[in-house]
């Protein structure tokens, strides 16, 4: 597909995906996309590589590399859906099988991890790979909390970041996230997140994991929970809306695999007291609202929780659980103006971050604590499926 192989015969010895890999690279700082040119020339053989992204790509040190020119976009946090329907053409216009994209950042993968997740598609029948990052035990808190449990609890789903910055995938999928895309393109949701896991189990594709280490997560423009819950939180209750009969239905979880490497990383003491303060003051001016949207036991529970000392501040695992799911029916009924409704979850979900940093200081491992949030967000599945159904009921 391209010109001259630009790889030194130090990297000829690497395994090389099969021909006709279409990678698309988001927008982000040109020292950022020359490191990604230099990873993607040590880990595959140039000619067989086409890179699309909105970059400016005039005078990088990487000439040997075909560039295709696509459509910019205003996004920088996390892939837009403008970005996967550039992604997707780029790949049809070239006949592309299989597709890498790279989020901001990317330059932080190493060159195993490039290559692993797109020969996960090139020489498999899976048809996404999304990664597995390792991650500091505070980092990825939002992710934790709610992306991962709701997305394994509706989708069936062990991927334990559904919210991905980069991925493969295969023809079959790229044409799905086309399709999905230009929705959200057409309906001016040009920034709206595509969720390719659920996409994915929608239309009955295949999906792998890799672990890729650690890398270098990217800051949103705003760099602010209230932003961050928002975005994040918005989009996927959005997507549990558009699914809702696809997710109703029961489903069973793929078999557990081995558990990916661990950071044992040490972090700094974290106060949690503004955080417990702040649901304290949410619970006293917040009853309104709250009220609203939570049931009667779950307001109970906060009660509870509203009295408890920092030192053993702990947010229950079913208690959470219900929160999130009352708030997803809120959201969809419309019961309050959709960003007040996501404001008033910020001080809920401080409240379960400062539970975790508890749990995890009393040395209970950060993954095994969210793999019980997530089990019981799985539990209580009915809880929601019955929530929706029939809104007004309030189940005990």
């Amino acid at each position: 597909m391209a010109t001259a192989n630009s790889v030194s015969d130090a990297n000829a010895t690497v395994t090389p995906v099969r021909a006709g890999l279409l990678v698309f690279i988001a927008p982000m700082a040109a020292e950022s996309l020359e490191g990604i040119f230099a990873n993607l020339t040590a880990s595959f053989p140039a000619e067989e590589i086409a890179i699309a992204t909105p970059n400016d790509t005039s005078g990088t040190a990487y000439p040997a590399l075909r560039v295709i020119a696509t459509q910019a976009t205003n996004s920088v946090w996390p892939l837009s859906a403008t970005d996967f329907l550039s992604a997707a053409n780029a790949a049809k216009e070239n006949e592309a099988p299989t597709v890498l994209m790279l989020g901001p950042g990317a330059d932080s993968l190493s060159t195993a991890a490039l290559r692993d997740l797109a020969n996960a598609v090139s020489d498999t029948t899976f048809d996404l790979a999304v990664p597995h990052y390792s991650l500091p035990p505070n980092a990825g808190l939002v992710n934790s909390a709610i992306l991962y449990p709701l997305t394994r609890a509706l989708f069936g789903s062990r991927v334990r970041f559904p919210l991905s910055i980069d991925m493969a995938f295969s023809a079959r999928m790229a044409d799905r996230l086309a399709t999905t895309s230009q929705r959200f393109v057409n309906l001016n949701q040009a920034d709206a997140i595509v969720w390719p896991v659920s996409e994915a189990a929608l239309a009955g594709l295949s999906v792998d994991e890799i672990d890729v280490g650690t890398r270098v997560l990217p800051q949103p423009a705003e760099p602010n929970i209230n932003a961050i819950l928002s975005l994040v939180t918005g989009s996927l209750f959005a997507d549990i809306e558009a699914k809702a009969a696809f997710w109703q239905r029961p489903r069973r979880l793929p078999p557990e695999r081995p558990p990916f490497p661990a950071i044992h990383a040490i972090e700094g003491d974290v106060d949690i007291a503004p955080m417990v303060e702040a649901f304290r003051l949410a619970f006293s001016n917040l009853q309104e609202i709250w009220s609203l949207v939570l049931a009667p036991n779950s307001l109970l529970g906060l009660k509870r929780l509203s009295v408890v000392e920092p030192a053993a501040f702990r947010m229950p695992e079913n208690l959470w659980a219900r929160v999130v799911f009352d708030f997803l029916v809120a959201y969809r009924l419309r019961t309050i103006n959709r960003g007040h409704l996501l404001g008033a979850l910020i001080p809920l979900y401080l409240a379960w971050v400062a539970g975790h940093i508890n749990v995890v200081k009393s040395g209970t491992s950060s993954e095994v604590h969210v793999e019980a949030v997530a089990a019981a967000f799985e539990s209580d599945k009915q809880y929601i499926v019955s929530r929706w159904r029939w809104p007004d009921r309030f189940n005990s």
